[in-house]
């Protein structure tokens, strides 16, 4: 169960998700759906209804300097998006 789950993603888009009791995660790229339920189970005290998963690619970014271009990439992770069960909520600041 250890890192599994490595951070909960709190953006502006997340944020509304919570009204329809959905949390998104960034995961381990090799956790499974059943692991991912499994771990947030067990560190929130909730009971999750159903997983979604999304591996996102990692940007590509390159920077202008004397020397001439520097081309860089990003990580490639992953999300899950977890659905709670009714009457169920996960306060991240509560948790800290």
């Amino acid at each position: 169960m250890n890192g599994i789950l490595i951070q909960p993603l709190l953006t502006e888009k997340m944020t509304e998700l919570t009204s329809k009791r959905q949390y998104a995660f960034k995961v381990n790229p090799n956790a499974n759906k059943i692991s991912i339920a499994k771990a947030v189970e067990k560190k929130f005290n909730v009971n999750v209804t159903s997983v979604r998963t999304a591996n996102v690619k990692g940007k590509v970014k390159s920077q202008m300097t004397k020397r001439g271009r520097i081309a860089g990439r990003r990580s490639d992770w992953k999300k899950a998006i977890v659905t709670l069960k009714d009457g169920q909520t996960i306060d991240f600041l509560a948790n800290v």
